[in-house]
């Protein structure tokens, strides 16, 4: 079989993990998808040719399923509607998807993903089972679907397989609506080795763990899942919902007398290989315990904000050195331009003054931001991903230098630029794991991808 020839991109800018460099020659193998030589200062060649070159970004929280429920939560139920209320909606979607349905929805929304810059993503997997609650005949089926959706339009994946086994915190049990997110320690373990046999790019897809909430798994089963995973590898991402609604605060507080961080970290050892979804409702200490233990913070703004679950202290958390990730979540919005956008604003309408993220040793919002996002989301999924360096998966955006918005631009002008000025889209080509995806703006299998997804649509609604 002939070996494919290695691949060179010229960047007359781009975005190194240290410093924006000029005129770098990137060396990648489109085959197993690594980046192999980064050349600054070299002379232009190579088989492809771009002005402006950034990395792409890690995507640390997404339910790809509640992509199709977009916008159709948007009608007032009463005066307290909230996440809990929004919730219900959901649950008459979960009704009704099946595997074709996920792989068709999944395969749509990293297609966009891609396509605004976003090249892996940590996909927070519970709906295990079919709609009456039982199993499939291969357990594993729905979360080998999104895995192959994921392979089909390019996108990097860290599948997480939820652990969600009770109602509420005082182990109530599982709701009719709940039965299809049922899953035990042994199942997840099921699951997960499945899908990495499954996995055509071992190198750059993995499996990890997800903890749905306190409130959906008991002290015992975190405890079993946590104690597999971490026997089968001591690195493995482990994700958790926590601290997201006042409520889920209140209730937890008075199942235990702790909130969900404090009983978090009374009960199990979190380190850097956790990733804290949403920790919205903290407070000051619970801020500090955080980022001491190098946790990331997933952070996912235009969910939040959808939703009605509040604001991350964000700045006093940056200040502690914490570190965070972006995610979109329940993908009312498909954009990491739009979420770190809204991650700065939201802070700015609170403290009433502007550039809150920008870091001590760099006056630049955007660029502050988009850095910090690209290690913290990378860690999250457990990948080597977010950078363009050696041995690291070639994701790489093309910017639209011919775009106004870039021109005159250097340096984290681009990255301000792009963050607070690019409500259209500037991202116009995509190379994920050695191989462009995205051509002029658009997906290189819009069509078929979009084919599939309409029919889905269209019966589930």
């Amino acid at each position: 079989m002939p070996v494919a020839p290695i691949k060179t991109l010229f960047a007359e800018q781009a975005l190194l993990p240290d410093r924006w460099a000029r005129d770098v020659l990137i060396h990648y193998d489109p085959m197993d998808g690594r980046i192999l030589e980064i050349e600054p200062n070299a002379k232009a060649a190579g088989d492809d040719y771009a002005k402006i070159v950034i990395p792409g970004m890690p995507n640390l929280h997404s339910h790809a399923f509640q992509r199709a429920m977009a916008g159709l939560a948007e009608r007032a139920g009463g005066k307290d509607d909230s996440f809990w209320t929004w919730r219900q909606t959901m649950y008459g979607l979960v009704s009704k998807v099946g595997p074709d349905d996920m792989e068709a929805i999944a395969a749509q929304l990293y297609a966009e993903m891609l396509c605004q810059g976003y090249t892996s993503v940590a996909e927070f997997h519970y709906l295990h089972n079919r709609p009456d609650g039982g199993r499939y005949a291969q357990p594993a089926e729905t979360a080998l679907r999104v895995a192959r959706a994921a392979g089909s339009s390019g996108v990097a994946m860290t599948l997480l397989p939820v652990l969600y086994n009770q109602g509420g915190f005082d182990g109530e049990p599982l709701s009719p609506a709940q039965e299809r997110f049922r899953g035990d320690p042994e199942f997840l373990e099921e699951v997960a080795g499945v899908v990495e046999k499954g996995f055509v790019d071992r190198a750059f897809n993995r499996t990890g763990l997800a903890i749905h909430s306190l409130r959906a798994a008991g002290e015992r089963e975190i405890r079993e899942a946590v104690l597999e995973r971490t026997l089968r590898d001591k690195r493995t991402p482990i994700h958790i919902h926590i601290s997201e609604q006042v409520r889920e605060v209140t209730e937890c507080y008075g199942w235990s007398g702790k909130t969900p961080v404090e009983w978090l970290y009374e009960h199990f050892p979190v380190d850097k290989n956790w990733c804290l979804i949403h920790a919205t409702n903290v407070t000051h200490g619970e801020i500090d315990q955080i980022a001491a233990s190098g946790a990331i913070a997933g952070l996912c703004p235009t969910t939040e904000a959808n939703l009605g679950d509040g604001l991350f202290p964000f700045r006093d958390f940056i200040d502690q050195g914490g570190n965070f990730g972006i995610g979109s979540d329940s993908h009312v919005s498909v954009s990491p331009v739009e979420e770190l956008r809204w991650l700065e604003y939201g802070q700015r309408l609170v403290l009433r003054r502007r550039n809150i993220a920008a870091s001590n040793g760099n006056p630049s919002v955007g660029g502050s931001l988009w850095r910090a996002a690209l290690a913290g989301g990378a860690r999250a999924l457990g990948l080597r991903v977010g950078a363009i360096a050696k041995d690291h998966r070639a994701d790489l955006l093309v910017l639209d230098h011919d775009h106004l918005l870039l021109e005159g631009r250097n340096g984290d002008d681009i990255l301000d630029s792009l963050v607070f000025a690019g409500n259209t889209p500037l991202v116009k080509r995509v190379l994920a794991g050695g191989r462009w995806v995205v051509e002029d703006g658009h997906h290189v299998r819009a069509e078929a991808i979009k084919d599939n997804y309409r029919k889905a649509v269209k019966e589930l609604f």
